[in-house]
């Protein structure tokens, strides 16, 4: 029974691997008792696998305590703008500007401070570290006097409470936003020292623009070799693929693609042997499909009426032969208000709504990778074809399934999981 017994142990254990890597991609910060307290388990009982996993075939360290597993992810594509930080609440809307800098100012702020600190005092540190002259040239001031602007500080600090960096003791966020109270917090040291992601810290980036000072707090240590190459592009095209909806063939360098020609077929059996996501490579490109679907931030279909109005926009732009305007989708929106009245909701139909709509759309079809904002209009990528809706055919109906001329050809098979 040994042969059997020892099978079973190796699929349990590539299940359990299997599952830890997904919640690293789907979170890349577990805590020990955080609402993904059993994946950290899992994560800490096949740490050296794992490490070892990603930073051979993906360039991502790994570092785990008795507190914390935190996967230092990079993207492949730095000027990828469509995984953005989001509040922790029901309406999940992405960090503005102002946010994103509140939350680096939170952050120092609690690196210098105790081991608690109250949400007042806080306030009053990123008040004091925003007042820095590049910071107020860059048109950047806080005072945090007025709602919105201690609206942005509370969804700061929800999102660090989500992550685990903090821990509320007592209060409401509520309170301190209307002004009637306090919040106090316990900070979680370890927690905290694990949130950057980058391999040098920004203070030692010599680089003036943004993209360039993003690129050199991500790089690393060059080195003049065609192994060193090699593994640079390795790493770029399995992030891609990890992260990314498609992989596009047009948006690779030469040496890249070149590189993908030769070694596909390995580096897409190596994800599919820990993440399970199968290759769908096409001419255009290759998609790392997600069999059980829940690898992924933007969904697609998905139900209501925003969901629909995508589809539906999707479906029209597949079948353009060229860039449309968005004011030609906001003209065919308000056609479609009037066509399906009595499914969507009443402030989709409303006069002056087709501007919003349209732009939620698209930000849901560019970040799937279905289409693509430029100065002419916006252009369907390859992908989107998926969503183009054929000319319906009208077969007439044949003899019953009994009579001899209505026996199918056995050459001839249907495949009913064939959905594309």
């Amino acid at each position: 029974m040994s042969g059997p017994l020892a099978e079973v142990l190796d699929g349990q254990r590539q299940a359990d691997l299997q599952r830890a890597v997904r919640a690293l991609l789907k979170v890349p910060l577990l805590t020990a008792d955080g609402p993904h307290s059993d994946d950290f388990r899992l994560v800490r009982r096949h740490t050296t696998e794992l490490r070892e996993w990603f930073e051979r075939n993906v360039g991502w360290a790994l570092r785990t305590d008795a507190d914390a597993a935190r996967l230092r992810k990079t993207p492949g594509t730095f000027t990828d703008a469509t995984h953005p930080a989001r509040e922790a609440a029901r309406t999940a809307l992405p960090f503005t500007r102002r946010r994103y800098v509140l939350l680096c100012l939170t952050l120092a702020a609690l690196e210098r401070g105790e081991s608690q600190v109250a949400l007042g005092r806080l306030a009053e540190q990123v008040v004091l570290a925003a007042a820095d002259p590049e910071l107020v040239a860059a048109g950047i001031t806080f005072t945090l006097e007025r709602r919105d602007e201690r609206l942005d500080l509370a969804a700061v600090v929800r999102l660090l409470l989500r992550l685990g960096v903090l821990r509320r003791v007592a209060g409401d966020e509520e309170a301190y936003v209307s002004g009637s109270g306090d919040v106090l917090y316990d900070v979680r040291r370890r927690v905290l020292a694990g949130m950057p992601a980058t391999l040098r810290g920004p203070s030692m980036v010599e680089a003036e623009g943004f993209d360039e000072r993003l690129v050199e707090m991500a790089s690393q240590t060059a080195l003049d070799s065609e192994e060193h190459r090699f593994r640079a592009i390795r790493w770029k095209l399995t992030r891609c693929l990890l992260d990314d909806p498609v992989l596009y063939y047009d948006d690779l360098t030469d040496d890249e693609l070149a590189y993908l020609t030769r070694q596909r077929g390995f580096i897409t059996a190596r994800i599919n042997e820990l993440t399970g996501l199968v290759p769908e490579v096409r001419a255009e490109g290759i998609a790392m499909v997600d069999p059980l679907d829940d690898l992924t931030d933007v969904r697609m279909p998905e139900q209501g009426t925003h969901g629909h109005l995508t589809l539906l926009l999707a479906g029209h732009l597949a079948r353009a032969a060229g860039p449309v305007e968005p004011a030609e989708l906001e003209a065919l929106v308000r056609e479609l208000a009037v066509q399906h009245a009595g499914f969507w909701s009443k402030s989709a139909r409303e006069p002056g709504a087709e501007p919003e709509l349209v732009e939620q759309a698209l930000t849901k079809l560019v970040a799937l990778g279905l289409a693509e904002r430029t100065q002419q209009g916006v252009v369907p990528r390859p992908a989107l074809a998926r969503y183009a809706v054929g000319e319906p055919v009208i077969k007439e109906t044949g003899p019953a399934p009994h009579h001899p001329a209505a026996r199918p050809d056995p050459a001839v098979r249907e495949n009913p999981k064939d959905k594309r």
